[in-house]
């Protein structure tokens, strides 16, 4: 029985830190985006979109930032 709650309770921390993990790589990953877009709410919008639009695409996330700039200079305010 005590051979049972250690593998319970490591195998609950490490799937907790693994979700803290994503949870904190989406919340940086979201965050440099709009910080790209600054205050227009369109732009931040369109970043927003682009973000998606790398995760379909599979950039590599050290990628990511320099694909986004790139994807923020081509932006048209309509």
């Amino acid at each position: 029985m005590d051979y049972f709650i250690i593998a319970a309770t490591t195998v609950a921390g490490l799937y907790f830190h693994w979700w803290l993990y994503v949870r904190i790589k989406r919340w940086s990953d979201r965050d440099l985006a709009l910080s790209l877009a600054g205050s227009d709410p369109l732009k931040r919008e369109y970043m927003l979109q682009r973000l998606d639009s790398a995760k379909t695409q599979k950039v590599k996330r050290r990628d990511l930032a320099a694909w986004l700039e790139r994807e923020a200079a081509g932006y048209q305010a309509s």
